[in-house]
């Protein structure tokens, strides 16, 4: 089954613009983790948080990937990462134009 991986944590910046020229070879990274579909990026300057709305083609990668970018995380200095893991109802998605 697809799962959907939604992270979210504290982010001082950078934001906009400024955050892709400075995420670009992060995102390129991220586009070669085993199993990954898709990945929205997020970001909220207002309330200071960034993370990702990532697409998974089954549980285990999604699992895996979130147990490697929360270290990760943590060695950048994020001291909170917030996760959940759903999966996808591929069905009813379909039906509301869901990307999946």
């Amino acid at each position: 089954m697809k799962t959907l991986l939604q992270i979210d944590f504290p982010f001082d910046g950078p934001f906009g613009d400024e955050m892709t020229d400075a995420m670009k070879g992060l995102a390129e990274s991220i586009a070669q983790e085993p199993g990954l579909i898709w990945k929205v990026w997020t970001e909220n300057a207002a309330t200071r948080e960034a993370g990702g709305i990532y697409l998974f083609e089954d549980e285990a990668s999604a699992r895996a990937y979130l147990d490697m970018h929360t270290r990760r995380l943590k060695e950048f200095g994020v001291p909170e990462v917030n996760a959940k893991v759903f999966g996808v109802n591929e069905a009813l998605s379909a039906i509301d134009h869901g990307p999946v």
